[in-house]
């Protein structure tokens, strides 16, 4: 597909080509949302095969965000000295063990250490196929292409708990035969990385592998105002939704009383909201302003948690939460493609430590805001406010320091 000569490499390919690399980052990109959202119905049974609460079970995903979010700031920074492809392929297949290492888990404890492990592994497909979609595109088309890109990769949220659900459903299958599937999965990814995917960083375009060359280049980036506010953009709404990720595995299958493929349903139908988000912004982008979308995306975003927030407290039927979550989720997909777009078109040679930022604060906030969902047993309030005070402190952000740039430009 590539050769690793400067003149010879990809530049916004179309057709056929540009098709088949979407999909080829796209499976790349799958590992983020499948390593999240797989064994989500499996919760309640989790607690109960090792004896443990809903807190610490949830502590599980809270250390997969957390390995999440830490490898990629590892992974870029290595990526932008190094290339693409070998990082990829050697944390893929680490993650393959990872995966086994928590189907084998003997208690809870050892559970959390390995869903970090996992999650850290699986930051590689996140963070590189990000990086690789800044190499080889730039300008509209760079918009036009990551938005093709999440729309493949919202198919992940869709299918992975219903997969996880559909392997529960096997009557000699448990919440560790999924592990087993991840570890399948990840097997079947390094093979066709391996087999399909060749360097896009050419050698004249890397930073020196350093700490020191690290530190600096993310120093840049703090420095670099308008990156930083799309990065709390994103941080802040995208990092927000992992409270609601945590939540309604409880709050739909024991104050609902729903089954877990019919909870699978109802959290895969959500994978439609972030496509539509993402469509919008690559369908209207070359229509209205980036910017525009993004100022639009937060308004909504605050509107539809504002309800969610009162329905929760006033216990309102499950079609208004449904709803105002899927309302919601359509504007998580127009956050993040948007700000991926806007924040990584200026970063070049950065590209991977860009990357990393954009996709590590969502994790890293998301990692602590997925326990406090559970504070209160058999509540929705606590998932209601989260949801609401991110999408607060994303719609200020925006205002402060995006839309301010901009009117001093």
């Amino acid at each position: 597909m590539y050769n690793e000569k400067k003149d010879s490499l990809l530049h916004n390919p179309t057709g056929a080509t540009r098709f088949a690399l979407a999909i080829l980052l796209g499976l790349l990109a799958f590992l983020g949302p499948l390593n999240i959202d797989m064994y989500l119905p499996s919760f309640p049974g989790i607690a109960s095969d090792l004896q443990t609460s809903a807190t610490l079970v949830q502590s599980s995903l809270t250390a997969c965000l957390l390995g999440l979010a830490l490898g990629q700031l590892v992974i870029g920074p290595i990526s932008d000295a190094r290339g693409r492809r070998k990082p990829l392929l050697i944390a893929t297949f680490l993650f393959a063990a990872a995966s086994t290492l928590c189907a084998l888990s003997p208690n809870i404890f050892i559970l959390i250490a390995a869903r970090f492990l996992q999650g850290f592994t699986a930051s590689a497909g996140v963070v590189l196929s990000r990086a690789v979609v800044r190499d080889v595109f730039s300008g509209k088309e760079l918009t036009k292409f990551f938005a093709l890109l999440m729309v493949i990769n919202a198919v992940a949220p869709m299918i992975a708990p219903i997969a996880g659900g559909a392997i529960l459903s096997f009557e000699s299958a448990s919440w560790r035969s999924i592990f087993y599937a991840l570890c399948f999965i990840g097997l079947f990814i390094v093979i066709i990385v391996g087999w399909k995917l060749k360097e896009t960083l050419p050698q004249d375009m890397r930073i020196p592998s350093s700490i020191g060359a690290s530190v600096k280049t993310m120093g840049s980036l703090m420095t670099d105002r308008s990156f930083i506010g799309y990065a709390l953009v994103v941080g802040f709404i995208h990092g927000g939704s992992f409270a609601y990720v945590s939540g309604t595995p409880f709050i739909y299958q024991e104050i609902y009383g729903v089954s877990p493929q019919t909870f699978s349903i109802l959290f895969g139908i959500n994978g439609i909201a972030i496509i539509t988000g993402s469509f919008i912004i690559g369908r209207f982008s070359g229509i209205v302003s980036e910017k525009s979308l993004l100022q639009a995306a937060v308004v909504i975003s605050l509107t539809a948690t504002s309800i969610l927030l009162m329905m929760t407290i006033m216990k309102g039927p499950l079609a208004t939460l449904v709803i105002s979550i899927f309302i919601y989720m359509i504007t998580i997909g127009m956050v993040i493609t948007s700000t991926f777009t806007l924040g990584m078109a200026k970063q070049g040679h950065r590209a991977g430590s860009a990357s990393a930022v954009l996709g590590m604060l969502p994790l890293l906030l998301g990692s602590i805001f997925t326990p406090l969902a559970g504070i209160r047993e058999a509540s929705a309030v606590p998932m209601g406010i989260i949801l609401f005070t991110t999408s607060l402190i994303g719609f200020t952000v925006f205002f402060t320091f995006i839309r301010k740039d901009e009117r001093e430009e």
